[in-house]
């Protein structure tokens, strides 16, 4: 299987997933706001994530709000067994997103996240949340009092590992002076290389790195380098951005997201790319100039 070629990643030490992950977002109604348009479609996408070997799926309480997590649970409830489910919190929304507004605010109080950890689980339909995330930092709570509700939601078998997304590596370290952090979710890919700095962190100090939007590899695609790495491979150039991502780092979990089962199959194309040192300088020069 093209998966178990890229290896697996153990969440927490314990907790082991395929590195090639699902995000669950575009499985919305538009704007991230609502239900999916197509109920049986979007049911479809899950159900074969789950039959390609994809055991890991990344969502949030926003997304919809509630209609993402419940669609989840309606359409693999009883979950397989090694299925992996994250999910976030710590942020509110009032409306759909727009190109020029995402919609979005924070709240990391104590009351919102316990509402929002017991929203996930009844959502969800499980007594404990894997791999629970803040979705976002609230600047006006110090992230060292975030992470003793989560740490007390753990201690109170809410949540089982803690991760963040959206963080430098200040926001990591002062996280774990409070509580163990298990994974940090960034935008990372080949043409957005600002968290450089926290994938090294994050390997040396074995936490996982959940790379959402890995495609997202902009005018890097009309590069007549990358356009022949993919013609070599067979594959379009996003899957070489996917590609390099797998060998960038063994830390790092793609989380590419679609409402389309063609390119649920399509990504896992990228596990069987096989970059050699000089690809890797060649795509490094070219993420960089």
């Amino acid at each position: 299987m093209d998966l178990e070629r890229v290896g697996e990643f153990r969440i927490g030490g314990e907790l082991p997933i395929r590195r090639l992950g699902f995000g669950a977002m575009r499985l919305t109604g538009p704007g991230v706001w609502g239900p999916p348009s197509d109920l049986h479609a979007a049911q479809s996408v899950l159900q074969r994530v789950v039959e390609l070997g994809i055991n890991f799926i990344d969502t949030a309480d926003v997304y919809g709000p509630g209609d993402n997590e419940r669609l989840i649970r309606d359409t693999l409830a009883p979950y397989p067994e090694r299925l992996i489910i994250a999910t976030k919190g710590g942020v509110v929304r009032g409306g759909p997103a727009t190109a020029q507004n995402t919609g979005m605010g924070t709240d990391n109080s104590e009351a919102h996240l316990r509402r929002a950890v017991e929203g996930s689980l009844r959502d969800l339909g499980v007594e404990r949340i894997d791999l629970y995330q803040l979705h976002r930092v609230d600047p006006a709570v110090p992230i060292e009092e975030t992470m003793g509700v989560l740490a007390r939601l753990r201690d109170e078998g809410k949540i089982r590992h803690i991760g963040l997304s959206e963080v430098g590596v200040d926001e990591i370290e002062r996280a774990r002076s409070e509580v163990e952090i298990a994974t940090v979710q960034n935008l990372y890919n080949l043409s957005q290389r600002k968290h450089d700095d926290v994938v090294d962190y994050c390997a040396r100090h074995g936490i996982g790195f959940i790379s959402f939007y890995p495609l997202k590899i902009g005018h890097l695609a009309e590069a007549e380098a990358l356009k022949s790495l993919a013609a070599r491979e067979n594959v379009t150039p996003a899957l070489i951005g996917l590609a390099w991502l797998f060998h960038r780092s063994s830390v790092i979990i793609p989380i590419p997201g679609t409402s389309s089962l063609a390119h649920v199959e399509e990504n896992t194309e990228a596990c069987r790319v096989t970059l050699s040192a000089q690809d890797m300088a060649v795509l490094d020069k070219l993420s960089k100039a």
